[in-house]
């Protein structure tokens, strides 16, 4: 009763729950404050920035391809078509890549907890090994033989960028969109037993 020493007041529900500070879900609001929103936000410009210059040396590397099956002079464009994947294309590939990963890892999407990042991730990853070890030898040798190329090649250099401007869009779709959800849910904390407290008779 009131004004006993050992009365303890009744609570509505009867039921206290302990919350357990600290503690959040993985990909809830919390892992935002993992890094600072202006690092962040720089980190999206790189990534942005370099994509982008990614996907002009992309284009030019096509025009060029282009320009050469439409009557250009392979002993001129070629050369020009080989500087540009190699102290151009073939960098920004990497740094790209790099990027992509940090902006993963350092922001609540993860890198691999939604399957737009992962299908982008993969992407990515095909089109960097592709340019460095497939495309940037064959500009190399094109800059080299110019007008000497096979026909066969010079088509080539042309489906290459092709492909991989395609799929520079398909990534950009990706991020627009983020379709598909997340590869596996968030795990919540696990409950704590509740203190139930009753009336102290007196």
């Amino acid at each position: 009763m009131p004004g006993h020493p050992h009365y303890v007041p009744e609570r509505r529900s009867g039921v206290v729950p302990r919350r357990t500070p600290g503690r959040a879900g993985a990909g809830s609001i919390a892992d935002m404050t993992r890094t600072p929103p202006t690092a962040r936000k720089a980190l999206l410009t790189l990534h942005l920035v370099t994509s982008l210059g990614w996907l002009g040396a992309d284009l030019v590397l096509l025009t060029l391809g282009v320009a050469v099956l439409r009557g250009a002079d392979p002993d001129i464009v070629y050369p020009v078509a080989a500087l540009v994947g190699t102290a151009l294309f073939a960098p920004l590939s990497v740094v790209v890549w790099v990027v992509g990963v940090l902006s993963a890892l350092l922001t609540p999407w993860g890198l691999l907890r939604h399957r737009w990042v992962l299908v982008k991730l993969l992407i990515t990853t095909v089109m960097v090994l592709l340019v460095l070890f497939l495309l940037t030898p064959n500009l190399r040798a094109a800059g080299e033989l110019g007008a000497a190329l096979p026909p066969g090649d010079r088509a080539d250099l042309v489906i290459a960028p092709t492909v991989s401007t395609s799929l520079m869009v398909v990534a950009t779709v990706l991020s627009t969109y983020k379709p598909w959800g997340r590869l596996r849910r968030a795990t919540p904390p696990p409950r704590r037993r509740a203190t139930v407290t009753g009336r102290t008779g007196g």
